[in-house]
């Protein structure tokens, strides 16, 4: 569904023209206060008997021009003087001053969206904001949850929950406060992260959400920064929280943590001594099946084996039938310029070599076959990253690889489906890094 300023900004002129003049002048003074008109789906309150409401969303997504609206929605009556549906409101932000320059006094602020005759005052003293109705919107800051004890609330407006470092107590108290009125409602504003709280909330039958990314809002958003930020970290796992507005869930006790992997990220490759291509073959070709994970990974093999370093290239993985993987798998051998195909021969058997070959015949190939669990394979890898012996290319498409990262522990693979790009990460590392090292021997110096 289309908003009006999308259909303005889609419309022929003479549309637009035609539009505007059908205005009446009231209509057209109200036309850029009413928010129904400008906002995304994303923005607007989802319909249905719910207690709280969950905007998730990339940095810059308009989640905080959709809490002030929101508040405004509630507090304003149909005339400055006449009560609306609540009358006193909490705002609670990770600290005053953030509450303060953000939901009050920000660009998207509850000041700069209301219209003249329906703009509150601002009582710095008491921390607060008053309508001419007599409705109130008080500051709390997320420092301070006992604060909230003793207040009482029709309705609150929580922004940036997941990083509050005393979520779970502030959220506690609010949920006291919050009683109120026929039916009090809440509304959170934050960009993702995998919290306890946040999931809590979200898992509550009386939650209900919405999400869009960082790039459904560019039309208010600056070119130069959507084209920096997609640069430095489109295709990333923290890319894929604070652009994409995901939330990635690291299981506990998972070999790799999203800090890890931020930690390891390269913008430019060394001379590499090997590159392989390893598989992890779909063991069926419907449209159902498990994908074929396909990644690209080198090494520097200078000096011992603790000095060597590994750079993970890129995840080429597809969903398709056996020919199609072939086809993607032997195509990133040619754009690395790659040694060897490895690929785990455990349940295609002969099979995984011979479709290989039907694309070309005289791709060097490595068979591997696995004598462990995913988990206990994947141990040692997660110990080379430990070390700080792994880096990701920053343009390699490792978002999705990431999070199938965080999802495995030695107990198993925790996510959804199975962890392919995980398991064809695991081999290209074996064949570079574990396997040699396990037989390398220190160069003799020959005698004069």
């Amino acid at each position: 569904m289309k908003s009006g300023a999308a259909w303005l900004a889609s419309a022929a002129p003479r549309e637009v023209d035609a539009f505007l003049e059908g205005l009446s002048d009231n209509a057209l003074t109200a036309l850029p206060w009413l928010f129904e008109f400008w906002a995304l789906p994303h923005q607007l309150p989802p319909e249905g008997d719910w207690k709280s409401w969950v905007i998730m969303g990339g940095r810059g997504a308009g989640k905080t021009r959709a809490g002030s609206e929101w508040v405004r929605k509630l507090v304003e009556g149909p005339t400055a003087a006449a009560p609306g549906k609540c009358h006193r409101v909490a705002l609670v932000g990770e600290t005053f001053d953030q509450a303060r320059e953000v939901m009050i006094m920000g660009e998207s602020g509850i000041l700069a969206c209301s219209p003249p005759d329906r703009r509150p005052v601002w009582e710095a003293g008491r921390r607060r904001l008053v309508w001419a109705n007599g409705a109130t919107a008080t500051v709390y800051s997320a420092h301070e949850p006992e604060a909230l004890r003793g207040p009482q609330f029709d309705a609150a407006w929580v922004d940036e929950l997941a990083k509050w470092k005393k979520a779970e107590e502030t959220w506690d108290m609010l949920q006291f406060a919050l009683r109120l009125g026929a039916h009090p409602q809440q509304v959170i504003t934050t960009t993702p992260r995998n919290v306890g709280v946040l999931k809590r909330i979200l898992r509550n039958a009386s939650t209900v959400t919405t999400h869009a990314p960082t790039d459904a809002n560019r039309a208010y958003l600056a070119e130069s920064f959507l084209a920096e930020v997609q640069s430095r970290y489109g295709g990333t796992r923290l890319g894929r929280q604070e652009l994409d507005g995901v939330l990635l869930d690291d299981v506990e006790g998972a070999l790799w943590a999203t800090g890890t992997l931020e930690q390891c990220r390269v913008e430019r490759l060394p001379e590499l001594s090997r590159i392989v291509v390893a598989v992890d073959p779909a063991v069926t070709a419907c449209k159902a099946s498990d994908e074929c994970g396909i990644v690209v990974a080198g090494v520097v093999t200078r000096g011992e084996p603790q000095d060597w370093r590994a750079y993970v290239l890129e995840d080429a993985s597809v969903r398709g039938g056996p020919v199609e993987w072939a086809r993607a798998a032997i195509a990133a051998m040619e754009r690395h310029g790659a040694e060897r195909l490895v690929a785990e021969v455990n349940q295609g058997g002969d099979l995984v070599e011979s479709v290989i070959r039907q694309v070309d015949p005289l791709v060097p190939f490595k068979g591997l076959r696995a004598s462990r669990g995913k988990g206990m394979r994947a141990e040692p890898v997660a110990a080379l990253y430990e070390q700080g012996r792994v880096k990701h290319l920053l343009s390699g498409n490792l978002g999705t690889l990431e999070d199938q990262m965080c999802q495995m522990s030695v107990r198993g693979f925790e996510g959804r489906g199975s962890p392919d790009r995980l398991d064809a990460l695991v081999w290209a590392l074996h064949e570079l890094m574990i396997e040699p090292a396990s037989g390398w021997r220190r160069p003799q110096m020959r005698r004069l």
